[in-house]
């Protein structure tokens, strides 16, 4: 395993292309822009679409699963198109990590099972948690086997892989 400093340079193309320091302070930037945005849409989501206090909370519920799927649509979309470098490293920063982990929230979901139990039906917030957390490691998969299925059948027709772009590589 290398160093902090050799894990920078290979991911911004040797050594002289940008500072590590630089690098890190650029990754940052991207995930803070893209989790203020995701953070802004889940909560005007749940702000549209409140739940009774003994009621399933679905705009959180849709909102994981919707995240999840997307998330393995992403990821599995970038891994098929190359390697992690140039825009693909951009597009999983900014949008998979920042928007997407702002925009799913695993803090709004545990507070909630704990609020359904508070507010006497815990058999509600245990069925909450489970069916949550199998639907979304369910529409993670099936974001994966969409990636695979649209991007994959885009590279058996043709399409480079593995080519990056900017690097001109």
């Amino acid at each position: 395993m290398g160093s902090l400093n050799s894990t920078f340079e290979k991911s911004t193309g040797g050594e002289g292309s940008h500072s590590p320091r630089w690098t890190l302070t650029r990754f940052s930037l991207l995930v803070a822009l893209g989790a203020a945005f995701g953070t802004f849409l889940r909560a005007s989501l749940s702000l549209a679409y409140p739940h009774p206090e003994q009621g399933w909370p679905w705009a959180t519920f849709f909102i994981n699963l919707a995240g999840s799927f997307i998330l393995g649509w992403l990821l599995e979309s970038l891994v098929l198109s190359g390697t992690d470098t140039g825009w693909r490293r951009t597009v999983r920063l900014m949008c998979g990590t920042g928007v997407l982990g702002g925009f799913t929230t695993y803090s709004t979901y545990v507070l909630e099972v704990e609020k359904l139990a508070r507010a006497g039906v815990p058999w509600l917030g245990v069925a909450y948690a489970l069916v949550s957390l199998l639907l979304g490691v369910g529409a993670a998969g099936a974001g994966i086997a969409a990636a695979t299925a649209l991007v994959g059948r885009g590279l058996r027709a043709g399409s480079p892989a593995g080519v990056d772009e900017e690097a001109g590589r």
